[in-house]
């Protein structure tokens, strides 16, 4: 088998990991947006926000924890900032430097979400899976969450 070629097998498991994210985020986010009219990806930001000193981030730093492109981060920032959310702030010693911060709002609506984004995580993922299998899970995405080994 060459290193292009997928097994039959390979190519289930790629599946099913695909199918489960993406189900597991279509629930998270129809949760937060029922609950509180706030996106899965928008949640993203202010927990992200909300976990770092003084509730901001330079936004190159965000865009690479939320896993958005830079362009895609600068969309859904301009949508928080007019849900007044999240304001932009000028990096004191890097004129081009950007920060996103959580607002008093952007931190009171995330506080009233995280909840919710808890128990989703808790119905349909860790509520789902015993002690070996987080273990299990863990140490499997532990592997994959590491950059590859160049050969």
């Amino acid at each position: 088998m060459t290193t292009s070629t997928l097994s039959a097998a390979e190519l289930i498991v790629w599946r099913t990991m695909l199918r489960a994210e993406a189900r597991i985020s279509r629930r998270l986010g129809a949760d937060l947006l029922a609950s509180h009219g706030l996106a899965l990806g928008s949640y993203d930001v202010l927990m992200h926000l909300g976990e770092a000193p003084g509730g901001q981030l330079r936004m190159n730093d965000l865009a690479d924890r939320v896993l958005l492109s830079r362009s895609g981060l600068t969309r859904l920032v301009d949508r928080l900032q007019r849900e007044g959310l999240v304001v932009r702030q000028s990096c004191a010693h890097d004129a081009r430097g950007l920060y996103a911060v959580l607002t008093t709002a952007g931190r009171a609506r995330l506080d009233e979400a995280t909840p919710t984004y808890r128990q989703g995580v808790r119905d349909y993922i860790l509520g789902r899976l015993d002690e070996p299998d987080l273990a299990a899970l863990g140490a499997l995405l532990d592997k994959l969450a590491d950059e590859p080994v160049a050969v």
